[in-house]
């Protein structure tokens, strides 16, 4: 009986650690790619950093390296950056790289902008972005896939944070119809990273300020302010200013007004009757003009030149001179001898 229940016992001692590797093994190959996948010398991993800065029209640079569970790949790569979300984002860059190749050709660049510096095969996906505007300020993700099986790829997933500044710019100015007839606002929008400060100067402002809190308002790197009610004619200059610089653009309002009892639209139309009567009267002077004064042709046909002959010479000679003489023609002078 004792031996019977060492027997039993040995068999568990025997079957329980293979069943556990095995289950084990068979839960971590249904995961995504994650550091559970091989041992801890030869797992994946990504390292990246946690943000980097630039200003906007220079050059940006994103570091990635990776390990991954493999002692020696030589397989087809291929190297990808995604921007806003890990794994669904938008692709900004991509390029595969051949069995047995260490270059990586790229197949997509968004823009032409973005080109990779590391080499892939040595576990390095660093990006250089050119040519930084404030819409690329965000998340980036880096991601490596070896082989077409689904386990053998990996992504960043919190990513690198690129943060671009830029010096305030005026995007756009402009006067627009108020809420009641002859009301007038102004709305101006700037970008700028930090986010500009707007504030207005012109008739009857006090120091330049907004008029009113609540007015200003953002979206993102833009900051757009409005006038809600221009009560005098003049210049209207928007101001923008951040940390980096300072932008400013006006714009003008004139109202039309007309004397007492006149409407504006008839003074309007007055004026430009007496525009159209003006060019009348200049086109009807240039006409008069033109008949009074006779066209002038001119002969361009070429006429023909009277030539000298010999001959003609001595027939004049002939009629001329005294009966009986003799002429002798030459070849270039005639001559006559009684």
């Amino acid at each position: 009986m004792d031996g019977s229940f060492r027997l039993l016992a040995c068999l568990v001692c025997v079957i329980s650690p293979g069943s556990f590797l095995r289950t084990r093994k068979d839960t971590t190959g249904s995961l995504p790619s994650t550091d559970l996948l091989s041992a801890p010398a030869q797992r994946w991993s990504m390292q990246v950093p946690g943000e980097v800065r630039a200003a906007a029209g220079d050059a940006a640079v994103l570091t990635c390296t990776f390990t991954h569970p493999h002692r020696h790949y030589d397989g087809p790569l291929t190297a990808i950056w995604r921007a806003g979300e890990p794994y669904t984002g938008p692709q900004v860059f991509r390029c595969t790289a051949a069995r047995g190749s260490e270059l990586c050709q790229t197949a997509l660049s968004l823009h032409g902008r973005f080109r990779l510096l590391g080499n892939p095969r040595r576990n390095d996906l660093t990006l250089r972005v050119e040519r930084l505007a404030l819409a690329d300020d965000g998340l980036y993700f880096c991601r490596v896939e070896l082989s077409g099986d689904i386990h053998d790829r990996f992504e960043s997933r919190h990513g690198v944070r690129l943060r671009v500044s830029a010096a305030p710019r005026i995007v756009n100015i402009s006067v627009l119809p108020g809420p009641t007839q002859h009301v007038f606002r102004a709305l101006c929008t700037a970008e700028g990273e930090p986010p500009p400060s707007l504030s207005w100067s012109g008739p009857a402002l006090d120091n330049g300020s907004l008029p009113a809190p609540g007015y200003g308002y953002g979206h993102g790197h833009q900051v757009t302010a409005e006038l809600p009610a221009l009560t005098h004619d003049g210049r209207y200059t928007c101001i923008a200013s951040n940390s980096l610089g300072r932008a400013e653009a006006s714009v003008y309002l004139f109202r039309f007004r007309g004397t007492s009892g006149t409407p504006a639209t008839a003074l309007l139309l007055g004026a430009l009757g007496l525009k159209a009567l003006l060019l009348l009267g200049v086109l009807a002077a240039r006409a008069a003009r033109e008949r009074q004064e006779p066209p002038v042709t001119q002969d361009t046909s070429p006429r023909s030149q009277p030539q000298e002959s010999n001959y003609e010479n001595l027939s004049q000679m002939n009629l001329q001179g005294p009966r009986g003489a003799l002429c002798t023609p030459g070849p270039l002078t005639s001559s006559c001898t009684p």
